[in-house]
């Protein structure tokens, strides 16, 4: 099947629209597309919708001149989809890079037929019938192909490497033990965490446990039994979380976002995958080849800490 790709004349100062409003794993395998977009409308205004968790993370980055907070209102608050509709109107091009069944309502709101994304009657629809069986990353590289937008590069991080560095002393690793609260599935047991901290110590590496606030209880687990373990869970901003990844030797984690973070910052990385989750259409892919390794077992309780222990070792 031959697909379209169309091309528009670009307004002589172009207003676009993006909308990307996470989670985090997401959000962060984005970067390549934002840049993309940056580099084929190099004289728009480009404003970024994305939700609250995103905006100061997103705001530093050299790919958009505005950033807004969706605040997500319910389909049934009148004054709150009013906002909506202000925060969506007045664009020349829009680059819907969530496309979710919220999203696509985003496109009746908008009132801009000239929409890249996973609505029929948008302009640049991603006409590609096997886009929900597709990695995110080839899937958002095929959606701006067929908006015009051919080359989707390896993302600068530049403006992140430029973070305040959290002075952490090396040799140091990230374990990142949480997940999705409502896919616990998702999660290696703490206590096997734990016991894989240890090893590090013995070989001279710091575990520093990183994530959410939510995490805490399972920091405090790992903490409890690897006394050398540091607990950071809560304690960063994402911009702060990208300097400790750049800088560490190695992470271990499991199918969330930090761990797409550390890849992205070129960190060596070991991602644990479980049934519920599938490494062929979410993994993180780094920088280079090589970089991320995945390691599945249906159920991750079932998962040997020798078997991670093994992994990490071998990459450092």
């Amino acid at each position: 099947m031959q697909y379209v790709t169309h091309r528009l004349p670009a307004p002589a100062e172009e207003n676009i629209l993006i909308i990307r409003l996470g989670a985090l794993g997401d959000f962060v395998q984005s970067f390549g597309p934002f840049q993309a977009i940056r580099e084929a409308h190099p004289q728009a205004h480009i404003t970024l919708l994305t939700t609250k968790p995103f905006v100061a993370f997103a705001s530093p980055a050299p790919w958009f001149d505005a950033v807004l907070t969706d605040e997500r209102p319910r389909w049934s608050n009148l004054k709150g989809m009013m906002q909506l509709r202000r925060q969506l109107r007045g664009y020349d091009r829009i680059y819907d890079l969530q496309t979710s069944g919220r999203t696509a309502r985003y496109f009746y709101l908008a009132g801009q037929r000239h929409w890249s994304g996973h609505v029929p009657a948008g302009t640049f629809f991603h006409a590609n019938p096997w886009r929900n069986d597709m990695h995110t990353v080839p899937r958002q590289r095929d959606q701006l192909r067929m908006a015009g937008i051919a080359d989707v590069p390896l993302p600068d991080i530049s403006w992140l490497q430029g973070m305040k560095d959290p002075a952490r002393q090396a040799p140091y690793a990230l374990i990142v033990p949480g997940a999705s609260p409502h896919r616990p599935e998702k999660r290696w047991p703490a206590a096997s965490y734990g016991e894989l901290a240890r090893h590090l110590v013995r070989t001279g590496i710091t575990p520093v446990v990183v994530g959410a606030g939510a995490d805490k209880a399972l920091a405090a687990e790992i903490c409890a039994l690897c006394s050398q373990a540091e607990d950071y869970t809560g304690r960063t901003t994402l911009a702060e979380l990208a300097v400790l990844a750049e800088h560490a030797c190695l992470a271990v984690g499991n199918d969330t976002g930090p761990i797409h973070l550390a890849a992205m910052m070129g960190c060596e990385c070991i991602v644990l995958y479980s049934a519920h989750s599938s490494p062929a259409l979410t993994m993180p892919l780094g920088r280079r080849n090589g970089q991320v390794q995945v390691l599945s077992e249906p159920d991750l309780a079932r998962l040997s800490v020798g078997r991670v222990a093994e992994a990490l070792m071998s990459r450092h």
